[in-house]
């Protein structure tokens, strides 16, 4: 699945949820709440996480648990780039000039 493949079947999907119809604001809480759930997820696989009441788990469940937490952050900015019709093609180019761009020598 591509990229582009990819960011229409979360607009579908989330559409038919009801989750796309959610305020913009609360739509950037829950990327908030997922942003911390990868730094939560990182630190179990870099540090561990020292919790009598949390499993140890392998490196592989860590691994796991942060690639579906670094979904759950890109579902939430797709479904915000799909509010304003913004193609994550579109993002990706962008975010290259502007990096090329200022660090070029």
């Amino acid at each position: 699945m591509n990229v582009t493949e990819f960011q229409e079947w979360v607009k579908e999907y989330y559409e038919m949820r009801g989750w796309s119809d959610l305020d913009i604001f609360i739509r950037i809480g829950f990327l908030a709440e997922e942003t911390g759930e990868v730094a939560r997820a990182i630190r179990s696989l870099e540090i561990g996480r020292d919790r009598p009441d949390e499993g140890n788990g392998t490196w592989e469940e860590h691994k796991k648990e942060l690639t579906e937490e670094l979904g759950d952050v890109l579902g939430n900015l797709i479904v915000i780039a799909n509010k304003y019709d913004i193609p994550l093609e579109e993002i990706f180019k962008s975010h290259k000039a502007k990096l090329s761009e200022r660090y070029s020598s």
